[in-house]
């Protein structure tokens, strides 16, 4: 027999979420990498404020904004099942700055006839390239223009957790026990945990709404880490540098080369890990770079991270005189091994996806969420999908039905967190 939550019309929670997704992706939200505060852009100001107002215009008393950025509040239990244990959800409010995020103007295609979309640039979705894609047949979809990224990520995650809070508080009937919804500023740039006031949070366990096609869940991520070397030569004019310039470009330019190509992200998938060169920039007195090292497994990311110094010794040794210098810190590890430790997290989850008829394919996240630290700091967090595809792209997309059935598994999750 379906559950109250199987029943409810996919055009009513089309109305809760639709609307408020367009509105949301409007709002640029961009991280900034090289900035150290929280949040690292005002403009995740102005997206927090505004899902402040939202939440208190539901009627929900307990909202607060704290001074870094982080909206926290809280949906009262119905009647009798205030005893309940709290579960959380979770969502980010900045987007990546790996492609444009301001002045967003989302597409929304209702029945999508199934044919190419020729998008702006040179670029297009194209159904026979485009997996997925095809399978929105008939559906609703939403794309970026081909000028900007779209913003689903994470976005429509902001917008599933929304309209499942406007749904609970509209449907009493559907009985739950206390939610905690909290939003978060700088997932993208990893820097947004290290202020998560965790002293504030009631949640035992925790969902992020932070991925992408409907039925991927994730419980496991790589280990990370962030590097930086810096190289430092010697300055001659060129005209009589022999035997004297050291060129800390050149320097930079030659780790950069060591970098070992079959294990680079274009190169790699599944749970193989990499280096992933970000940034590099210099002259001949001084050069840096940046990369990420990404691994499942903790002791390959650390040898990964060793290796670096012997690149660094390497260069050294080609260029006497010069510098060569690294610095790594770590961003989060995997979660999957504190996630299993708390079992119920998933058995939950599963049961919500069965009750609405939904697959359940666990796949590994080549990437990290905000789950990823939580579950660090102890509670345990999977990560649900959310219907995008193509994150941090011009070509970014998303499926409004996957949408809705991210909405309502949301819904059943609190129903079932709420059973006596």
């Amino acid at each position: 027999m379906k559950t109250p939550v199987a029943q409810i019309d996919d055009a009513v929670l089309d109305g809760y979420l639709v609307p408020r997704f367009l509105g949301y992706v409007r709002i640029g939200t961009a991280g900034e990498p090289h900035v150290e505060k929280t949040p690292s852009t005002d403009s995740q100001w102005d997206l927090a404020r505004l899902l402040v107002g939202e939440l208190r215009a539901l009627g929900l008393a307990d909202v607060t904004l704290t001074d870094h950025c982080y909206v926290i509040a809280r949906l009262p239990a119905t009647p009798g099942r205030e005893g309940a244990p709290v579960f959380g959800l979770l969502a980010h409010l900045d987007t990546s700055p790996d492609a444009p995020g301001d002045n967003v103007k989302p597409v929304l295609v209702r029945n999508y006839d199934g044919g190419k979309i020729t998008l702006a640039g040179g670029l297009s979705l194209d159904p026979a390239a485009e997996e997925g894609l095809a399978a929105q047949k008939g559906r609703d979809i939403v794309h970026a223009g081909g000028t900007t990224l779209l913003g689903a990520d994470d976005k429509a995650g902001i917008a599933e957790i929304m309209g499942a809070a406007e749904y609970l508080l509209a449907h009493p009937e559907i009985e739950h026990g206390p939610v905690e919804i909290i939003f978060t500023p700088d997932e993208e740039t990893g820097k947004g945990l290290p202020e998560f006031p965790l002293g504030a949070i009631r949640s035992s366990a925790c969902y992020t709404l932070d991925g992408g096609p409907a039925g991927e869940l994730e419980i496991e991520c790589f280990n990370a880490y962030w590097a930086e070397a810096r190289f430092t030569g010697k300055v001659m004019h060129p005209g009589t540098a022999r035997g004297i310039l050291v060129n800390a470009a050149l320097m930079a330019a030659c780790f950069a080369a060591m970098l070992p190509r079959t294990e680079s992200p274009e190169a790699t998938d599944g749970y193989y890990g990499y280096y992933c060169l970000t940034a590099i920039k210099g002259n001949h007195e001084e050069a840096s770079l940046e990369l990420i090292i990404r691994d499942f497994d903790l002791e390959a990311a650390q040898r990964r991270v060793e290796a670096l110094g012997s690149f660094a010794r390497a260069v050294e040794a080609q260029f006497p005189g010069g510098r060569a210098a690294v610095n790594t810190r770590p961003q989060y590890y995997n979660m999957r091994k504190k996630i299993e430790e708390k079992p119920l997290v998933m058995e939950k989850l599963k049961t919500a996806m069965e009750n609405l008829g939904l697959p359940f394919r666990l796949k590994p996240v080549r990437g990290g969420t905000d789950g990823s630290r939580l579950t660090e700091l102890g509670i345990p967090t999977p990560n649900i999908f959310t219907g995008g595809r193509n994150y941090h792209s011009r070509i970014e997309w998303l499926s409004v039905s996957e949408m809705i059935s991210a909405c309502r598994l949301v819904i059943e999750l609190a129903r079932l967190w709420g059973l006596p």
